[in-house]
């Protein structure tokens, strides 16, 4: 399909601000940046709180649906290459999803890089997760229903805690994520310019993140889909969806034929027309409120 109208507008937006290519901003500048796009996501959908609280040490922003509670509960990890981005920008995020599914959503606050390198991130998500399935009844979750999220180098994240935890969670639900870290496969180079994410700038993540730790990029502790078939295989039910435009668009659906091919129930949507980060961009984008719509609608599946 052609790029979405919509999605197009939104680029010719970036490109007339003067935009500079993320690789060419420092951290600081980036997460400046970054911040900014979070108005397109809009004010989220009305709830019943969202407040700040610290677990295990992180601190999340805690979505509280309407409804009698105990809620089950997303804990979800933001997108921003391991680098940018933040818990209190996805919010809006959270509170749609959380009217739509009917949970509470827990947004972690995890370290970023390149002041914390890998594996600081994943170790703050899996502590997250953790307390919420040991502790979440402390603070009006239902423990015993969880499931985790993340849209990119978020998506990344759960799917490393989802490989982790096996079947003590409900779900996971994987939007446009990064997989495979070293940046090898077809849609890097075919969308890897012109459609925000780039593939230099994707290339700049990965260095921030891993640059001196001494992790290889193929490592599965940080490339979910180098993991084992059978570790693949071990993980919770999945809903991934993935961007036409994106160039993470192969690792995504690649990672989604690998937990089919362990047996995992999955659902995969690709977005024709759409670019990566169109999920957080629905004041610009309507496919993003369709995206919402319907990855919220497996996840209340999940929860029944």
């Amino acid at each position: 399909m052609p790029l979405d109208p919509a999605a197009a507008q939104f680029l010719q937006l970036l490109v007339e601000a003067g935009r500079p290519p993320l690789e060419q901003n420092t951290p600081s500048e980036a997460r400046a940046g970054s911040e900014a796009m979070a108005l397109f996501a809009g004010e989220g959908a009305d709830v019943a709180s969202v407040t700040t609280q610290h677990l295990d040490g992180v601190s999340c922003e805690v979505v509280i649906p309407h409804g009698n509670g105990p809620h089950p509960t997303l804990v979800w990890f933001h997108g921003g290459g391991w680098v940018i981005g933040s818990a209190a920008a996805s919010v809006a995020i959270c509170r749609d999803l959380a009217a739509v599914a009917g949970c509470a959503v827990v947004s972690v606050e995890y370290r970023l890089a390149p002041e914390h390198r890998a594996p600081a991130a994943m170790m703050d998500c899996l502590g997250v997760t953790s307390w919420v399935l040991e502790h979440g009844r402390e603070i009006g979750l239902d423990h015993t229903r969880v499931a985790v999220g993340g849209d990119s180098a978020g998506g990344n994240l759960a799917a490393l805690v989802a490989q982790e935890l096996g079947d003590r969670l409900r779900h996971q639900l994987l939007v446009y994520p990064a997989t495979d870290l070293t940046l090898t496969r077809p849609s890097i180079t075919e969308n890897g310019q012109g459609y925000l994410l780039t593939g230099a700038g994707m290339r700049w993540f990965v260095d921030h993140y891993l640059s001196g730790t001494g992790i290889d990029p193929r490592d599965p502790s940080v490339s979910p889909l180098a993991a084992s078939p059978r570790r693949i295989g071990m993980t919770a039910p999945a809903t991934v969806i993935t961007a036409e435009f994106d160039p993470l668009r192969d690792e995504g659906e690649d990672y989604a034929a690998a937990l089919i091919a362990g047996g995992v129930p999955t659902e995969l949507r690709r977005f024709d027309g759409q670019i990566h980060a169109f999920f957080g961009l629905r004041v610009m984008i309507p496919a993003a409120g369709e995206a919402i719509e319907w990855s919220g609608a497996r996840l209340a599946e999940a929860f029944r």
